[in-house]
């Protein structure tokens, strides 16, 4: 089981870190996706730099407490996706839902969810 959830983990870790480093290299499509428009090179830097550290920082968290079986590594990106969830319920709340708001929220959660119950599972670093 906890090969599975380690191996789970990094390959989620994997997907985000491609993700981050597509708004590095091309923010404009990469922020279509998302429903983002960049409006010039002050926008376009923005998604790169909010968007990428974002994706880039779950995925590297994901990734090394994937790689060392270590929980504590993961709290970090658990911690950015359900941010990002509750995110989410602000803005239905306050803008209305759109067609498509269910699968991120999902996707967030299952992650977050996911990722959390590996930081439990998985040892943690002796202090």
């Amino acid at each position: 089981m906890r090969l599975l959830l380690t191996a789970l983990i990094f390959a989620g870790g994997l997907f985000y870190l491609f993700m981050g480093l597509g708004f590095m290299l091309d923010a404009a499509n990469s922020g279509a996706d998302f429903g983002l428009v960049g409006q010039g090179a002050k926008g376009l830097a923005t998604m790169r730099a909010d968007m990428g550290a974002f994706f880039i920082v779950a995925a590297i968290c994901m990734m090394f407490g994937a790689w060392k079986r270590n929980g504590d590594f993961l709290v970090p990106a658990a911690l950015l996706f359900l941010v990002a969830l509750i995110g989410r319920g602000v803005g239905i709340a306050m803008d209305g839902t759109y067609d498509g708001f269910w699968p991120p929220m999902l996707i967030e959660f299952a992650t977050a969810a996911i990722v959390l119950y590996a930081s439990r599972v998985l040892p943690h670093l002796e202090t």
